[in-house]
């Protein structure tokens, strides 16, 4: 999984970025200053759930 910005997770979700803020915030979710590492998304993920057309990035490209 690569890097990626608060941005761009929020856009997966359909959401502005301080609404991502206020949603991590509420679920107790504290991230580290800069991009968000593979580990953050997951627990991001894990707590937000899946958004809808996420990638599996994990699949092979043909």
């Amino acid at each position: 999984m690569k890097l990626k910005t608060r941005q761009e997770i929020a856009q997966e979700y359909g959401i502005v970025r301080e609404t991502l803020y206020r949603k991590l915030k509420s679920a107790g979710v504290v991230l580290k200053r800069g991009l968000v590492n593979a580990e953050d998304q997951e627990r991001i993920y894990k707590v937000l759930g899946k958004p809808r057309g996420a990638r599996n990035e994990n699949r092979i490209a043909l």
